[in-house]
Order: C-alpha cells, then sequence, then structure tokens
C-alpha cells in the first residue's frame, strides 16, 4: 500500500459507500492532509519521530489549509505515513487540536477537521486496520451558537420578483429562485433537477440530497407556474435540440447549470433588489424554514422537508422564531 493509499480507500469510501458530494470528501481529503502533515513533522512541530533522514512526500495535496503554513526547516524524519496514521494515539490529536487553537482556528472549523478525523479512525476499525479508535474519549469542541440568517418575507418576494422573466434567461432564474424558496432545496440539489423530476398534476418534486437520498418536496403553484413558463420559452427556443434535454435548468449554452453559476445570479438579483449582498442561496433555504416555523407548521414536519436526517439539525430554526416573539414582545410590550 503506497503512502496516501490509505486516505484514498477512506475517500473512495465516502464517494462510492457512503455517497458524499465530491466536495466533502475534498474537505475530508484537505483535513486529513493537514493531520498527515502534522504527525511528520512538516508543520507545527509534530509528534516525535524515528531517526531523521529525508523528507517524506505525503502523495496528496493538504489543500489550501496546509499549503498557507510555513514547511518546517529542520530535517524531517521519514516514516511510512500509513504506519504512522494507524499508530496514532490520542495525546496525538490532542497535539493536533492545540496546534489548531495555536492557529487560531475557528470552533467550527476545529470541530469539522475533529469530525473528520473521528469518521476517519471508526473507519479504520471498520477495516480492522486498528483495534480501537483514538478519539473515543475526545470531545467535540462547544459550538457558539449562531443563528442562520434569514429573509423577511417582503424581501423575498422583492428577490423573486426582481428577474425579468420576459427572457429565456430572466424566466429560468424567477423559476430558480422561486423553486428554492418554495422548497427550501439545497442548490446543489437544485442544480441536479430534471426536468421529470417535476410532477405539475401532483404539485410535488423530486429531490435527490445527500447521500443519495430520494424524498418528495411539495411545490407551490407560484413556482409551478414559474417553471412551465420557463420551459415553454426553452421549447420555443430555435437552440434547444443542442441543450441537454434532461437537465432542468440550464446555462445559455444548454449545459447543466453550477452551483456557483447559481450564486453568481443570485448576487447580480441581490444588488438589482438592493438587498444584503451577503446573502447565499442557502440563506433562502433558511428563509424557508423560518417563514413556515413562523406560520406553524410543526419541526418534524420541517425536518422532513429540508432532508435532515437528524432532527437537532432542524431545532437551531426554533431558536430563530423564539428570538423574533422575543424582539416582537420587547417591541410592542409596554413594559418589554
Amino acid at each position: 500500500m503506497s503512502q496516501n493509499a490509505l486516505v484514498t480507500e477512506f475517500l473512495n469510501y465516502l464517494n462510492f459507500e457512503r455517497h458524499f458530494s465530491p466536495h466533502t470528501a475534498k474537505c475530508y481529503g484537505a483535513d486529513l492532509a493537514q493531520f498527515c502533515a502534522f504527525l511528520v513533522g512538516e508543520i507545527g512541530g509534530g509528534a516525535s519521530q524515528p531517526a531523521a533522514t529525508a523528507a517524506p512526500s505525503l502523495g496528496f495535496s493538504a489543500g489550501q489549509s496546509v499549503s498557507n503554513q510555513q514547511a518546517a526547516t529542520a530535517v524531517v524524519p521519514k516514516v511510512d505515513i500509513r504506519q504512522r496514521m494507524l499508530a496514532v494515539a490520542t495525546e496525538d490529536v490532542k497535539s493536533f487540536l492545540a496546534f489548531l487553537n495555536q492557529q487560531n482556528y475557528s470552533k467550527s472549523t476545529t470541530a469539522r477537521k475533529l469530525a473528520t478525523l473521528r469518521s476517519f479512525y471508526k473507519f479504520c476499525v471498520r477495516r480492522n486496520f486498528i483495534e480501537s479508535n483514538p478519539l473515543t474519549s475526545i470531545r467535540m469542541p462547544k459550538q457558539d451558537k449562531r443563528l442562520p440568517k434569514f429573509l423577511e418575507v417582503e424581501e423575498v418576494t422583492r428577490l423573486l420578483q426582481t428577474p425579468d422573466d420576459n427572457t429565456l434567461l430572466g424566466a429560468r432564474d424567477r423559476a430558480m429562485l422561486e423553486v428554492m424558496y418554495s422548497t427550501g432545496i439545497r442548490v446543489s440539489e437544485l442544480v441536479d433537477l430534471n426536468i421529470d423530476d417535476v410532477d405539475f398534476d401532483g404539485q410535488i418534486v423530486s429531490i435527490r440530497g445527500k447521500g443519495k437520498k430520494q424524498r418528495n418536496s411539495p411545490i407551490g403553484p407560484t413556482a409551478l407556474g414559474a417553471i412551465q413558463r420557463y420551459t415553454e420559452m426553452r421549447k420555443a427556443d430555435p437552440r434547444n435540440a443542442s441543450f441537454d434535454a434532461i437537465a432542468m435548468f440550464v446555462n445559455k449554452h444548454g449545459q447543466r447549470l453550477s452551483t456557483r453559476s447559481v450564486r453568481r445570479k443570485l448576487d447580480k438579483y441581490l444588488q438589482i433588489a438592493g438587498l444584503d449582498p451577503s446573502i447565499s442561496p442557502h440563506t433562502l433555504r433558511h428563509s424557508f424554514a423560518t417563514h413556515m416555523l413562523d406560520k406553524g407548521a410543526d419541526l418534524r414536519s420541517v425536518q422532513e422537508l429540508l432532508g435532515h436526517q437528524s432532527l437537532s439539525t432542524t431545532q437551531i430554526y426554533t431558536h430563530v422564531t423564539t428570538e423574533r416573539m422575543k424582539k416582537a414582545y420587547e417591541d410592542a410590550h409596554p413594559r418589554g
């Protein structure tokens, strides 16, 4: 097994067995690369090693977080990186966490890196590479509570009305925004939509979520109308024969839109509508959940609509609605 084959096997497991998105798997790979660089002393001093020889090649990119670190100037021991990773002890992980703290990583970033290591070593236990997970006794750092950003209903309305749906691209953009707000869909799920995923009669859209899990979500008549207008204009376009016949949302060349393209389109309409430029496609998802709960939807239903695996993930929105209620009380009550 080559130096990076263990990590490669883990990433293949994430991609093909757990069905993680390529972006998520890439982040896991970058976190592991940084951890390996720490273990062998390329960054942060690392742990004690055998006699020094030449610096080892990790065999895979350490990602942005590692490339920004200054490599150690001292001679680094040559080690079998697979053997070193499998020999990791709890103290090694604690030393790595101390290094991250010294580098002023945020609690959320540190928690993500720790989750990567926990998942990796759980995989190693399952494959019988090691007997026990060295992270079992290490707790996740307590996270600062950050309430999700959302738009008020009137702000959403202003945004959705911004695209000019008299043009094909404008009609497409109106339909995209309407679908995002109507269903709470993730942007990655939005660009993955196919034309056949929309049931106009049943007012249902079939969504392929994280881990290839499929869910059916209700979709409102306004969003369906926007989709219908877009698809009719698309069929009438003389270039339609060369367009991707399966994909719902395509670019001007007829190819499936990327998540980056959706973000660029949103940025454009935010500027036109005079809204906060830091708003992201995920903000529309937050707004969907917040407005649903505000209008009395139960938490379990919102969980299913969002495609959350755990109810605790959805519960963050109850904090949002509680804060809104408290603010309304303070603003309106004579003794608030």
